[in-house]
């Protein structure tokens, strides 16, 4: 885990690939001594990284930071969304940036139609956890499958909105969770797979010159050496 795959970078901005298990930025409490990946790339680039989005500790896959303060005010305003100040309006969809954000999800269960998407507002319940919930912020993920096993099915999910863990309880609700997840599936069934199977595998936006970019990274062995299993 200290080399970490870097699959673009530049002046403002660099795109690497975050293994399964480590932190995105420094961590609270008993955490606070973890390597993280940002830290890890400001030593390797001999200059800040600057966080503009986040995965999860236990997913992996493709995450973006900036270089410099115009690029970090640039991209994370590109990350975001455009909410209003006094709250979502009912029945309204969240205004999205241009960007895609599109992830592997291996969920428990046959999902049965092809293609699918959840609408449903998410908020914190504490803990750690989050939730479908009255009261949250707007949040649509997108999903589609792309293979089926005996007892699982290999998703596509696209973020429209980025919530807290919005794919894990997002899927969770509709009851498909995702495989590993100790925090929304059944604790005991999760424990046994080695990781959570989410993995974020493609970044589509324009840069700050207008350039389109497409990013993408194929999901570690970890994660592809479980599907036969499902």
């Amino acid at each position: 885990m200290d080399k970490i795959e870097i699959v673009h970078r530049d002046e403002d901005f660099v795109v690497a690939v975050k293994p399964s298990g480590l932190l995105t930025m420094p961590g609270r409490g008993a955490a606070a001594s973890e390597k993280n990946l940002r830290d890890m790339l400001s030593a390797a680039l001999d200059g800040p990284a600057m966080v503009v989005h986040r995965l999860d500790r236990d997913a992996s896959g493709l995450i973006l930071f900036a270089r410099n303060e115009k690029a970090h005010r640039y991209f994370s305003g590109l990350f975001g969304t455009d909410e209003r100040a006094s709250g979502p309006v009912p029945g309204e969809r969240p205004a999205v940036k241009e960007i895609r954000k599109r992830y592997l999800a291996a969920v428990e269960g046959l999902v049965a139609e092809e293609r699918g998407e959840v609408d449903k507002p998410v908020r914190t319940y504490g803990s750690g956890r989050m939730g479908v919930g009255f009261g949250g912020k707007p949040s649509v993920t997108k999903y589609r499958v792309l293979e089926r096993y005996k007892r699982a099915t290999l998703l596509e999910a696209e973020l429209l909105t980025g919530r807290r863990h919005q794919i894990r309880v997002h899927l969770y609700h509709i009851g498909h969770p995702v495989i590993g997840d100790r925090l929304y599936g059944d604790q005991a069934r999760q424990a046994g797979y080695p990781r959570l199977m989410l993995h974020s595998y493609s970044l589509e936006f324009r840069d700050m010159a207008g350039r389109k970019r497409t990013l993408t990274c194929d999901p570690p062995e970890d994660f592809q050496c479980v599907l036969p299993f499902l």
